[in-house]
């Protein structure tokens, strides 16, 4: 996944700039580079993906100009091309080594020009300043903090940036920043006009764009895999990369050892499509027992991107330790556009599309966020199809009421954009949404609230959730989840808004707990 790291000045000790640096090892173990840049230094741990060979080491440097990206520029070759007839020069084959010949010609209007997920740092020698820059959706890691001695620092996460910057916060997504100021280059949430297009339209649309959206996403020189749940979206992922790729695509599957409701669905899936399957069973020892490492890694205290978090990590780590697969597709995106079983109780058009805004422009703080650290921890690359910027934005665009729930299943118009062609059995293309941290198996779930509600009294739990103002702990579960977190991201809990929840002010969301499982709603989701 790559991990970047930048000072504008160095105002700190190099050993304290050098050690923050190597927390992120594990993104980019390939080959990693630190120097002196301008007033300042940059860094970048490397996981070969495109250009596999040395020459495709960053940073990248044109007329004294630097540039470290974790990225993936879909679509890169004819900008290439372009830039190559107007004379410049590549040597390797990485897609990032475009983006200094793009700066120079275009300036920070070549943000808006790419098709990619990103999180880069640049130095323009010409400028003596540094820019920083994040896709649209944030789904490249990429925080930011003011330097104690003057300057500002940049890393893809912010263990880089503990012990270095009192505060700590993510970088804005489809903004870039300039000396201290930042600028908005896309914004694909915020809908002026909606398309016009009826059911019919809609669902051919929706179909062609997410079969580009995944074809662009296996252009990889390193060998590709499929994260299968079983679920709607991992399978139609799985189903379009099936017909693409000219050899079985790879998938795996992971579940509790007692009572895993997906591992069953992602078999029938994996058979349907002849994939090479692997299943991963994991037990509450072992849930357990990867609880402090896993919070750790993700840097939330977030219920729900934890409990979720929990089967991805232990499923990418024995990808990472069991085979050669470095680049991850997921199902990532897919709840926000089209709703999750909560926005079943959504109470008017108007009030889903508010909701869908929200949760898409928050997503780098959860979803995003939890595939990020889950598959970048374990050394790998995630791709998400489901946020590619052109069917985002077109699926935003849509009239809300095409998108909700109307007929008696969720995700209607996601399921009828794929209803003919073959590309999945009818009981999974109409099988009901089951959140992921429930669908693993329901004892996962159970066995964390247990061990926490043996740790606290009710005592306990009032006197150490009083300590905290921003994001109050409200189980003895969330309590220790952030206990976990402060101890290793101590007075950083602004780094996200606030505990995932479905609108506890829609009628039948006033709940208690994250989990879908509380809603009236459920039904035949955990079967």
């Amino acid at each position: 996944m790559c991990s970047v790291i930048g000072f504008t000045k160095r105002s700190i000790p190099e050993e304290a700039a050098l050690a923050g640096f190597a927390r992120t090892a594990s993104r980019g173990p390939d080959m990693s580079f630190f120097r002196e840049v301008g007033e300042g230094w940059l860094g970048f741990h490397r996981l070969a993906i495109m250009g596999l060979g040395p020459e495709g080491m960053q940073p990248f440097e044109l007329g004294g100009s630097y540039l470290a990206c974790n990225g993936e520029l879909y679509g890169f070759r004819p900008i290439k091309t372009e830039l190559i007839s107007m004379g410049y020069r590549f040597r390797s084959g990485s897609d990032c080594e475009i983006l200094l010949p793009m700066y120079r010609e275009y300036g920070t209007d070549m943000f808006a020009m790419l098709d990619a997920e990103f999180a880069l740092i640049l130095y323009d020698a010409a400028t003596g300043s540094f820019i920083a820059a994040r896709d649209p959706l944030g789904i490249r890691p990429l925080y930011y903090g003011e330097l104690p001695g003057g300057g500002t620092a940049f890393a893809s996460e912010p263990r880089n940036l503990v012990g270095i910057c009192e505060r700590i916060m993510p970088f804005p997504p489809g903004c870039w920043w300039k000396d201290g100021e930042f600028h908005r280059y896309c914004d694909l949430t915020t809908v002026e006009e909606c398309s016009g297009d009826d059911e019919e339209a809609a669902a051919r649309h929706i179909r062609e764009l997410l079969i580009q959206a995944v074809d662009k996403r296996l252009d990889s020189d390193a060998p590709l895999g499929f994260l299968l749940s079983g679920g709607l979206d991992s399978s139609l992922v799985c189903s379009i990369a099936s017909r693409l790729s000219p050899r079985p695509i790879r998938t795996f599957a992971i579940g509790m050892d007692t009572d895993a409701i997906d591992l069953k669905y992602a078999r029938r899936a994996a058979e349907f499509l002849r994939a090479e399957h692997t299943e991963v069973v994991m037990t509450r020892d072992e849930v357990l027992a990867t609880l402090d490492t896993l919070i750790k890694a993700l840097g939330t205290y977030d219920i729900t991107t934890i409990r979720a978090a929990m089967g991805m990590y232990l499923c990418c780590k024995a990808i990472h330790e069991t085979t050669d697969v470095r680049v991850l597709l997921t199902g990532e995106i897919s709840d926000e556009l089209f709703g999750y079983k909560y926005t079943d109780f959504a109470p008017s058009p108007e009030a889903f599309q508010q909701e869908a805004k929200k949760r898409v422009d928050e997503i780098h703080m959860y979803d995003v966020l939890r595939a990020d650290r889950c598959i970048a921890a374990n050394s790998l690359e995630a791709r998400v199809p489901f946020g590619d910027i052109f069917f985002v934005r077109y699926v935003m665009s849509l009239d809300p009421a095409l998108k909700m729930n109307r007929r008696g299943i969720g995700k209607y118009l996601l399921r009828h954009a794929f209803e003919r062609g073959g590309w999945l059995p009818d009981d999974l293309l109409w099988r009901q949404k089951a959140a992921f941290s429930d669908a693993v198996g329901h004892s996962m779930v159970d066995d964390l609230k247990e061990y926490a509600n043996g740790l606290y009294t009710d005592g306990e739990f009032e006197s150490l959730s009083a300590k905290y103002e921003h994001a109050r702990p409200f189980t003895k579960e969330s309590l220790l989840y952030r206990e976990i977190f402060e101890r290793y991201y101590p007075g950083q809990s602004q780094m996200v808004k606030d505990f995932w929840m479905p609108n506890r002010a829609w009628p039948g969301c006033d709940v208690d707990d994250p989990s879908a499982r509380v809603l009236s709603n459920y039904g035949g989701s955990g079967v």
